[in-house]
């Protein structure tokens, strides 16, 4: 692979970093905005706080973007990511609240005890960055292809999901939410694949810049036909503020709790593992050669985050993998277009109008980009994959299968691991997590552990060996 490093810190025009950084919000607003909505929704918080929540995990999403692709010294990885709530800690904030909701107390007071444990998380990922980044060597071709293949599979769901409409809806007559009536319906697939031609015929015909933001043009695309069909609602729009500012322990002062706190230092593990395997993807589609400090400023970005979301009333913060397919597509390679979105991201925190009008487009709309986008993720580690020396080794084809295999169980069979401690259930229930686990140990018993510089160097010629 030729030296593109350079390409990462390529700032590109104002008028192209604006339309790259909005195509990554685009693509990255339904599953950033989806953690607050969750939570709000189980802790009955009324409407404005359930705005404000949302507006909050928006900011904390800008300032952790900047932190991880601007970077500062010794924090951020400086590839082009985005920054987003991690859903592996969705559950154990569902059990905090549950656990609120019987034992008779006000659901939204656990949100304190939330915060605190994000906060000490953040803490937690700071401190143990650079011990996670050592573990480069557990990570040859072979291992980093079959984790980011399934990261691609794992994120197809997404986009399937998307295709599919929402789980659920807001209804205006009872005002609250409601399983969604409609979802699967045929008008929303044809407004997925509708997005997709779209996206196929600018890759194909489009040339240069136009090219490059084919994903938004199909989704602007898609949002005119569903404005025009009467598919998005524009009610929260004019209902919205002009400019709210979003104020740190707006629900009180955070509540520090050993067994939650536990609990979410256990999530951040399970994060930076697949931070880990999202940078490598990012690596490798760039150009630039990863190293154990890199990746230590990378994991602290996402522990920096994660602190930052706990501050303003928000929650951890990881690698979006969503966005590491849009960097495929794409071909742009340079960090500032992160940046760029991570700005924009706080100006809608600071806007609720534009907020709304953005979360107005309907999620049917982003289901024919998340195919492409998580469907190229997939594509990179085939391509890793290819350069990796199957004829003379036989034994990386048992990594691989195996590997593979485990990550798919919990896509293929959810109910799986129902069997298993609850206390597991944060690894089991990520097939990212299982197949990084069972690669790594499976490439351990076969291969054993090189050395950090020949991981480095089998890395680099599975790339070249793939490009040929």
């Amino acid at each position: 692979m030729s030296d593109v490093s350079t390409g990462v810190d390529e700032m590109l025009p104002p008028p192209r970093l604006a339309a790259l950084g909005l195509q990554h919000v685009l693509v990255m607003y339904a599953g950033a905005v989806a953690v607050p909505l969750i939570l709000a929704g189980a802790a009955g918080l009324p409407p404005d706080q359930r705005a404000f929540l949302i507006s909050a995990d928006i900011l904390a999403c800008g300032l952790a973007t900047l932190v991880q692709a601007f970077g500062f010294p010794g924090v951020g990885i400086r590839l082009p990511v985005m920054m987003g709530v991690t859903f592996a800690s969705v559950a154990p904030m569902l059990a905090l609240i549950n656990a609120a909701k019987e034992a008779g107390g006000a659901p939204a007071s656990v949100l304190t005890v939330i915060y605190g444990s994000v906060i000490s998380a953040g803490i937690f990922a700071v401190l143990v960055a650079p011990l996670m980044s050592r573990l480069i060597t557990l990570f040859p071709p072979v291992v980093t292809g079959s984790i980011i293949l399934v990261i691609g599979l794992s994120l197809m769901r997404i986009g399937v999901g998307w295709a599919e409409g929402p789980l659920k809806v807001f209804d205006v007559a009872t005002k609250s939410m409601i399983d969604n009536p409609d979802r699967d319906a045929l008008g929303g697939f044809a407004m997925s694949l509708l997005v997709l031609l779209v996206i196929l015929a600018v890759t194909k015909y489009g040339k240069g810049f136009v090219a490059n933001i084919s994903v938004l043009l199909g989704i602007v695309v898609g949002a005119i036909v569903a404005a025009l069909l009467g598919k998005m609602s524009f009610g929260a729009v004019g209902s919205a503020a002009y400019f709210g500012l979003v104020t740190p322990f707006q629900f009180g002062w955070p509540d520090f709790q050993i067994v939650p706190i536990v609990t979410m230092c256990v999530v951040m593990i399970v994060v930076m593992i697949e931070s880990t395997g999202m940078f490598l993807a990012l690596g490798d589609m760039t150009g630039k050669k990863l190293d154990a400090a890199d990746i230590t400023r990378g994991l602290r970005a996402d522990g920096v985050g994660t602190i930052i979301g706990g501050l303003f009333n928000a929650f951890p913060y990881t690698s979006f993998s969503q966005n590491v397919g849009l960097v495929g597509v794409t071909g742009i390679r340079s960090r500032f277009v992160a940046v760029a979105g991570g700005v924009i991201l706080i100006l809608l925190s600071l806007l609720p109008k534009l907020a709304a009008i953005v979360a107005a487009v309907p999620v049917e709309v982003l289901g024919g980009a998340g195919i492409v986008m998580f469907g190229m993720v997939a594509a990179t580690g085939v391509r890793i994959l290819g350069g990796v020396d199957f004829r003379n080794n036989r034994n990386n084809l048992f990594i691989v299968a195996i590997g593979v295999g485990a990550g798919l169980i919990p896509l293929i069979a959810p109910t799986f691991f129902k069997n298993f401690p609850v206390g597991l259930k944060p690894i089991l229930d990520s097939g990212i997590i299982l197949t990084t686990i069972v690669a790594v140990i499976l490439n351990a018993y076969y291969n054993g552990l090189g050395s950090q510089a020949a991981v480095e160097g089998q890395l680099a010629e599975a790339a070249r060996a793939a490009d040929h």
